[in-house]
């Protein structure tokens, strides 16, 4: 699954990769919808470039769970509050996991190219999807980093 990931991700990035300058070396304009692109790849990229670490903090936070359940019954109560906010923690970084996976399965570079408007309109929601996945991402990870209180 990880390499599928890398490579899609890989894929992305070099049909991203936008050379301003035609053939003959002359600067072009960006139009409303490479903008747009633009802002869409940034917004994977950010994403992306956290899935390690939010990898990483599942992890962690999985491990720490497992370590709760197997305390005596005394400590495993002690340790309640803990353990529900682990778990809704767990449940915060599964979800900004599925959102980049989701978003990365059902992306489609070309879609609408010979149609401008339909091209914006549809750039224009994945913008949408990107930011909720990023902040879905970024949110769970400082989340994990004040609860951990460490770097993962």
């Amino acid at each position: 699954m990880i390499r599928i990931v890398f490579l899609l991700c890989s894929a992305i990035l070099i049909l991203s990769c936008n050379n301003s300058t035609d053939s003959h070396g002359n600067s072009t304009a960006k139009t409303p919808a490479d903008t747009l692109l633009d802002v869409v790849m940034d917004g994977h990229d950010v994403g992306m470039a956290k899935m390690g670490k939010l990898m990483r903090a599942q992890k962690e936070v999985s491990r720490l769970i497992d370590s709760i359940q197997k305390l005596p019954a005394k400590a495993r109560d002690a340790a309640s509050p803990y353990k529900v906010y682990l778990d809704s923690l767990l449940v915060d970084l599964n979800h900004a996991d599925f959102l980049m996976n989701k978003w990365m399965e059902e992306f489609e570079m070309d879609s609408a190219v010979n149609n401008v408007e339909k091209r914006i309109q549809y750039l224009n929601s994945e913008k949408l999807k990107v930011t909720e996945m990023k902040a879905a991402i970024l949110g769970s990870l400082q989340k994990a980093d004040s609860l951990l209180k460490k770097k993962i």
